[in-house]
This record gives structure tokens, C-alpha cells and sequence, in this order.
């Protein structure tokens, strides 16, 4: 037993690098990334920070480990979404829509139940994405590069516009996070509701390439192609 304090928790058992992951998570969900640190996680659980640091060098390490709570939370509310949603009806485009469109729906609504928890996601501290090769096949980004995989096996989506159409959802998705937490937290529902939709015509209607003409389509490619 490594506490020497009386602490909210009552800290009783002999796992206290999980206790403490869970005292940093819970401290993201209330004040986002910026609350978690190894004194405040170790207060929640009751022991001293001597005893806490023996488990976290510091606080990147803590931030690491409630940021790898934080982004299960996230795939699991994608993965209730998919599963409430998603059911065969022998029509491979619409059941493929229907699944990309569930994981927009899960990420939004994650973000918007937790939004501590999908800050200290996306905070800055931490690692970079990681190569292909090294990312994990059932988190978040490699479950919509499924779906969009999926998208030009039924032929909604040619090969041709395959490239980096996973980046182009998700900055969709996540700009529209970001703005519904941020500056137009306060929209009517039924204008968020709205939004919503609208946004994710465009995007469903970009990645099929049937409402943009190639010259246009040109056009918009040099617009905002670097140096030209």
C-alpha cells in the first residue's frame, strides 16, 4: 500500500498505476487535458505524489495514459453507433453509407457528451500520428479508413478519388466537433441538427464525384495546390 493520505477515493488495493489512470481521466472529463497532473491524480486517489511519480516520471506520461483512456472511450462510442445503426437491406451502397455515416455520428457525439474527454484526445502534448504500419487497426482513423475503403468496394467511390478521402471526412467531422464545442455552442438544436446534415451531403456527395465538373473540379485543385 503506497498511501499515506486520506484521499476522495479511499485508495484500498494494490493497482495504483491503473487507479491513477483513471483519476487522470476522470480529471480530463471534467477540465479537459489541462487538469491532469500527477499531484491532482494523486489527491483524487489518495496518495501521496512520492508514490504517484514511482508509476509517472511526469506529467506527459499521465497526460499519455489518460489520452489512451480518452481515445477508447471515443472507438467505443463509434462502435455503439455502427452497431445500433447498421443492418443489411441486401443494398451494398446505402448499408456502406449508412455505416460511414454511423461513425460521424459516433465521433459527434462523443465529442459531444465528453467534450474534456475529446479535448485531451486532440490535445498537442503527445506523439504525432504514427506510420501506417504502426497504427492500431481498431482505433478511430483505421475504422474510417474502413469505411471508406468499403465505399469504393460497392462503387460509390472511385479508385481514382481514393487518395487521402479518409483526411477529407475527417476534418469534416472533427471541424464540425470543434465549432459545435467552440464557437457555435450555443446554435439552436434545430440549426446544429441542420448543419450537420448539410455538411455531411457535401462530403457525401464530394466523395462521389457526381456534383463537381472536371473543369471545376481543376480549378479548385490549383486553387489550393501550394506554389501555383
Amino acid at each position: 500500500m503506497e498511501s499515506s493520505a486520506p484521499g476522495k477515493r479511499g485508495y484500498h488495493h494494490g493497482d495504483l498505476r491503473n487507479a491513477l489512470v483513471a483519476a487522470a481521466a476522470e480529471l480530463a472529463a471534467k477540465g479537459g487535458p489541462q487538469s491532469v497532473t500527477v499531484r491532482a491524480a494523486a489527491r483524487e486517489v489518495g496518495v501521496t505524489p512520492t508514490a504517484a511519480y514511482r508509476h509517472f516520471a511526469g506529467h506527459e506520461e499521465l497526460l499519455m495514459a489518460a489520452k489512451e483512456r480518452a481515445l477508447d472511450e471515443l472507438t467505443r462510442s463509434m462502435h455503439a453507433e455502427i452497431a445500433a445503426r447498421t443492418t443489411s437491406t441486401g443494398d451494398p451502397v446505402r448499408d456502406a453509407l449508412v455505416r460511414f455515416g454511423a461513425i460521424g455520428r459516433g465521433y459527434l457525439a462523443f465529442a459531444r457528451a465528453e467534450p474534456g474527454l475529446f479535448q485531451t484526445v486532440f490535445s498537442a502534448d503527445g506523439p504525432t500520428m504514427p506510420p501506417p504500419e504502426e497504427r492500431d487497426e481498431i482505433g478511430p482513423f483505421m475504422m474510417l479508413v474502413e469505411a471508406v475503403d468499403e465505399l469504393v468496394r460497392v462503387g460509390y467511390l472511385s479508385r481514382r478519388r481514393r487518395p487521402m478521402a479518409e483526411f477529407a471526412a475527417w476534418s469534416t467531422i472533427h471541424g464540425l466537433a470543434t465549432l459545435l464545442h467552440g464557437p457555435l455552442r450555443d446554435m439552436p438544436e434545430d440549426m446544429r441538427d441542420e448543419m450537420i446534415v448539410r455538411s455531411m451531403l457535401v462530403l457525401g456527395r464530394g466523395l462521389s464525384g457526381a456534383g463537381l465538373a472536371p473543369d471545376l473540379e481543376a480549378l479548385l485543385a490549383k486553387e489550393f495546390t501550394r506554389g501555383r
